[in-house]
């Protein structure tokens, strides 16, 4: 049951984006007995990026005004309160600029995790308190397991097409056990059915599918306009070959082929990025398996890491099924994952997370890898 040991007269802080699933998880904790109070976010608004009428074009679907618009009116249907909470300064310093500077790198970051840790549920729970709510929900397609004498636990959502628990491994004990996420038990066609009953206009409402702050997918342009100019250097084959040149490393990722500028009459793939020298490294299909992946910067749900070395499923990106890995002790702070497959062009800061069936343990940042 969603509301887990918790008391359903609980007063209970909801994350209202303006989509479909926020506005469910509002809906099922009000017919639970919960007091609702739901607070919109602004992250990253319309005036930061361009001219009001262009930036509610690009960004309305989740940072504009009308996501905020639309979580007052499912609120108001629900006979809820509602706010709005302006953390513009916080995003831009803990999310987007971090963003900025991993490309810059040749690192691969995930910002909807930076956002989910240091954004969401830190300003949440620090609202929650104020406001004296006990708990904090959000709409994510994950499960949290309470039990009073047990850790809190985060497992994969009922729904595996919309499944987020990648996302939020990074939780905290103390932040976990006062988290509820009631759509994790249902699919989306669920969600939208309950939506629709309170907004009808919102039963078809479009998902984000892009990173909120770069709505087209465009991050090369994004980085272009937030981040300044960037230094050109060569692109080299893996023989030691000069085949091109480019304009910033930050418009490579590993294992990109497209957009590379290069007419050799193969396909190529970028395996490596050299920030220092500003050099993409490309070569092929076999230059990008890695059997081994080392990864710092580890958070473990429990508090501890596993007791076993495992095997264990790790997904080193959000849209793979994962391979099962041996987790071995490495330098403080880090372990590396030894994969029974290969495994294609691990990321360094891409996320690399551990799961033992549907619970996910925690995870880290990847640093590096080999074969």
């Amino acid at each position: 049951m969603p509301c887990g040991s918790h008391p359903q007269a609980a007063r209970v802080i909801v994350a209202m984006s303006g989509g479909v699933d926020s506005s469910a998880a509002a809906a099922l904790l009000v017919r639970q007995g919960f007091e609702v109070i739901g607070i919109t976010m602004r992250l990253w608004t319309p005036e930061l990026a361009c001219d009001p009428a262009e930036a509610e074009e690009r960004y309305g679907g989740c940072c504009g005004l009308t996501a905020v618009e639309d979580a007052r009116k499912v609120c108001g249907r629900l006979g809820v309160p509602h706010y709005v909470l302006n953390l513009k300064e916080e995003f831009r310093r803990l999310v987007v600029e971090p963003f900025i500077e991993e490309y810059r790198r040749g690192r691969t970051p995930n910002p909807c995790i930076a956002c989910n840790e240091h954004i969401k549920f830190h300003a949440l729970l620090d609202r929650a308190e104020a406001l004296g709510a006990q708990l904090i929900a959000t709409g994510h397609h994950a499960r949290v397991v309470h039990s009073p004498r047990e850790p809190a636990r985060l497992l994969c959502g009922r729904d595996k097409r919309k499944d987020q628990a990648y996302f939020l491994y990074r939780f905290t004990q103390d932040q976990l056990r006062r988290v509820l996420m009631p759509v994790g038990e249902m699919t989306k066609a669920d969600a939208r059915a309950i939506v629709g009953d309170l907004v009808p206009r919102m039963y078809d409402k479009p998902e984000s599918q892009d990173v909120c702050f770069v709505p087209d997918g465009d991050y090369r342009r994004f980085i272009r306009e937030h981040g300044g100019p960037s230094a050109p250097g060569e692109i080299v084959h893996v023989d030691g070959r000069v085949l091109g040149r480019h304009d910033g490393v930050e418009q490579f990722t590993l294992g990109q082929r497209k957009g590379l500028g290069l007419s050799v009459g193969r396909p190529l793939f970028v395996v490596d990025i050299d920030p220092a020298a500003a050099r993409v490294i490309v070569g092929e299909p076999a230059h990008l398996v890695r059997r081994f992946v080392r990864v710092g910067n580890l958070s473990w749900i429990s508090g501890h890491p596993p007791e076993g070395e495992g095997p264990y499923r790790v997904k080193l990106r959000y849209n793979s099924i994962g391979g099962d890995a041996i987790l071995d002790a490495g330098e403080p702070g880090s372990t590396v994952l030894r994969f029974g497959s290969p495994q294609r062009a691990p990321a360094p800061g891409q996320a690399a997370v551990v799961y033992d069936g549907d619970e996910v343990l925690g995870g880290g940042t990847i640093e590096g890898a080999w074969a």
